[in-house]
Parts: structure tokens; sequence; C-alpha cells
């Protein structure tokens, strides 16, 4: 059994929702729940917020936190978070922001810098990861550590 469909008959056992935001990963977290038969029982959508107006209008992400800390950043993936869970009604919901290069890297944010963000009932948690490879490996990297931390959360919290 995959870590995705570990995750869909975890969060159906629990009458669970799950929403997305992704930036950095372009929809291939949602793409990799939905390709899990009866994901739709427990997926209510997605939104790939790949431009920071998109962040701020439909994730309610401050543009404050953008221009004080950046896009790729802790601040934007917990609001992202939260702001799909609460757009969405979803009960838990799962946000990536990075930087998958081949450029753009800085020191302070190298290529394959990528923070997931995880919200649900029990709080938001950020994760900050840094994966090497191309710009495909650091997107297929991001999107299965985001399916791998939803579950840790869920685990966690010993959701009941």
């Amino acid at each position: 059994m995959t870590e995705a469909e570990r995750l869909i008959s975890r969060l159906a056992e629990l009458g669970m929702t799950l929403s997305s935001a992704e930036s950095c990963t372009g929809g291939a977290i949602a793409s990799e729940i939905v390709s899990v038969s009866g994901a739709s029982r427990v997926f209510l959508g997605g939104v790939v917020a790949y431009d920071p107006r998109v962040k701020s209008s439909l994730l309610g992400v401050s543009p404050e936190s953008i221009s004080r800390l950046g896009v790729v950043s802790d601040e934007v993936a917990s609001e992202m978070a939260e702001g799909a869970r609460q757009a969405l009604g979803s009960d838990l919901a799962v946000s990536t922001t990075g930087l998958a290069g081949p450029l753009g890297g800085t020191p302070e944010i190298p290529v394959g810098r990528v923070f997931i963000g995880v919200s649900g009932k029990w709080g938001t948690r950020v994760y900050r990861e840094t994966f090497s490879g191309n710009r495909d490996e650091i997107r297929r990297a991001a999107t299965q550590a985001a399916i791998s931390h939803l579950l840790h959360y869920l685990q966690d919290h010993q959701a009941n």
C-alpha cells in the first residue's frame, strides 16, 4: 500500500476531509491523492497558488509575511495551509512553498528548500526540508514528503 493509499484510508476511517495549497509542487500532491481510488470520499480540492497575489487573494496569506520573509518561508507555508483549510472547509490541509530550481537559489534559501505546512484541529506545523536533484526530482520528493507529513500529523495526534 502506498503512503497516499494509507492516507486516504486513514482519513476515511476518521471521517476527515483534506485540501491542499501548492506552490512549488504545482498540483502534484492533489494528483497523487486523486490517483487513489476512493479519494473523492476525503479530498475536497486544492489550490495551485504559484503567484504571491494568488497566495494572498485565495488563501489569505498576509502580504506583509510575503514582503518581510519571502514566499519561501515557514510563515507563508503555515498561512497557506490554514488558508486552504478555511477556504475549502476541510478538516486537514497541506501546503508547499519552495524553490525547485535550477535557478534562484541563495545561501539563505538554496535550491531544494521546501516548506511543508500541515494544518488541522491540533494546530499547524511547518516542516523545513532541503531536497537534492533536478527540478522534477525535488518536486517529487516534496510531494512524497508532504503525504508522509500528513500521515505523521495524524499519527502524532492519534486521531480517533
